[in-house]
């Protein structure tokens, strides 16, 4: 793998500071920079993979609703308002 220099600007007490904590850490800056940067573009790869799933399961969900009946809204809430209920009697004769 080649590799590439990466400049950039910082605040002289930051960099200062920055480098006493990752000696601290048995590290130095520039490894510690170059965790950071991999970590990031890990984080970025994740959220990207997860975005696209998170928006095909909502095309599939609104493909579905297009596609076929749908459940009245005051059905589900007066099927869940009836469980419910009974939990809550479950609940009072456990207690």
């Amino acid at each position: 793998m080649s590799e590439a220099t990466f400049t950039f600007r910082v605040d002289d007490a930051l960099k200062a500071e920055f480098s006493t904590a990752a000696k601290t850490r048995d590290r130095s800056a520039a490894q510690l920079l170059r965790d950071f940067m991999r970590e990031f573009v890990q984080q970025q790869q994740e959220s990207s993979v997860h975005d696209a799933w998170f928006r095909r399961q909502v095309e599939i969900g609104l493909d579905s609703a297009n596609a076929g009946p749908l459940i009245p809204a005051h059905e589900v809430e007066a099927k869940f308002a009836a469980r419910r209920a009974v939990t809550r009697q479950r609940l009072e004769v456990a207690g």
